[in-house]
């Protein structure tokens, strides 16, 4: 009797069972990898970059007659509108659940309406805070047509996964779109948008290829966009920045003309000190670096390298923010600074959520604690 009301039970828990009958499967759906927007002529160009998955987890290598992505286009006065006029095109579900940046065009971070448009992609129920934010000056559509080095899957590009290279270099730092809203909420108001170039500067022995590379920032605050930090001029915000950095500076050797010496440098930490006199704000900026010597043969002693990258370091710091202080922008984010510490200070002296700066409203301490000559080939190449 037991073992028929145990049939029964079960018999009735498996009819119960909804199965999988309403699920997509995976191979009958589109899924987005970045998504590009311009502003031109009072609408919304809105460019949607459809990855092929069948290069990312083959071990042999990808598919050569498989295109890695395609890309679509559509217009619309408004985001959602373009985005509608776009699916009209598309013959399977798309999913949203993997989109990892969004490329935005200059126009489109000057329309009043793009802080609007980070929010519709952030209350779509598919999208993550983790998608990454970009802007350039380039065509987006030739922006999201370059496929990595190698032929690589398109997963592992610089825009898909630019922490692939940080151990490389850390020029410039990524922002996604739960750092972008927090800066833009917080004073001073103003975030470093990473800034996309298209390089030129690779070929296969068939023709030229293009890569995209990082080379500086877009300045984005609440009232709109105010420029960009390019090449030099961004250079310094990698040794400001509160993490973890690895670079390089180049600084010439004293007392002789044409020798030159690069250096790796790792940065240790950094700590920024508000004080504030006389109802004015000062801010010493303490950085704590190591050093890593490569490639060169000669005398030369650990304390003109050391002299030499302090001098290097600073200038570069002191460019990066007066090129910021010129577009009325806070790069380093001093005011949140004040904010943190004294924020009875900071409520007399800000306005709009930030402080007035000067010039002289930075004071730098660079400090190098090893000089590290890596490999010892040449025994004369430190001298202590």
């Amino acid at each position: 009797m037991k073992k028929k009301i145990t049939l029964i039970v079960s018999l009735t828990a498996v009819l119960l069972l909804s199965g999988c009958w309403d699920v997509t499967e995976p191979q009958r759906m589109y899924y987005i990898d970045g998504i590009g927007i311009d502003y031109k002529d009072g609408q919304y160009e809105i460019y949607m970059q459809i990855i092929n998955f069948a290069n990312v987890a083959k071990s042999e290598g990808p598919t050569p007659q498989a295109a890695p992505s395609e890309i679509g286009f559509a217009k619309g006065k408004t985001m959602e509108e373009a985005l509608f006029n776009l699916y009209r095109s598309i013959d399977q579900k798309v999913f949203w659940g993997h989109m990892t940046f969004i490329v935005f065009s200059e126009e489109a971070l000057k329309s009043e309406n793009s802080i609007a448009v980070i929010d519709s992609f952030l209350r779509h129920r598919e999208t993550r805070y983790q998608i990454l934010a970009y802007c350039t000056q380039e065509p987006i559509k030739d922006v999201l047509l370059i496929t990595p080095i190698l032929n690589k899957s398109l997963t592992a590009s610089k825009l898909s996964n630019p922490l692939h290279t940080k151990e490389l270099a850390t020029y410039v730092e990524p922002v996604d779109l739960r750092k972008l809203l927090i800066f833009l909420n917080e004073p001073g108001h103003e975030v470093n948008i990473p800034f996309i170039e298209i390089n030129k500067n690779w070929e296969t022995a068939k023709e030229p290829t293009t890569e995209t590379a990082l080379t500086g920032f877009g300045l984005v605050s609440r009232k709109g966009f105010k420029g960009y930090l390019k090449d030099g001029a961004a250079r310094g915000v990698q040794w400001v920045y509160h993490k973890k950095t690895r670079g390089d500076v180049t600084i010439k050797l004293e007392n002789k003309e044409k020798e030159y010496l690069t250096v790796d440098l790792e940065k240790l930490s950094t700590k920024i000190k508000p004080i504030v006199k006389n109802n004015e704000v000062t801010f010493e900026v303490d950085i704590k670096l190591n050093a890593i010597i490569n490639g060169f043969k000669g005398k030369v002693s650990t304390d003109e390298i050391r002299k030499g990258i302090i001098k290097e370091v600073k200038k570069d710091i002191k460019k990066s923010y007066e090129e910021g202080l010129k577009l009325d922008v806070d790069v380093f984010r001093l005011s949140e600074q004040l904010y943190r510490k004294n924020i009875k200070a900071w409520k007399k002296l800000q306005k709009d959520g930030k402080v007035p700066l000067t010039a002289d409203s930075l004071k730098l301490n660079v400090t190098v604690n090893k000089v590290n000559p890596g490999r010892k080939t040449f025994a004369e190449t430190i001298k202590e």
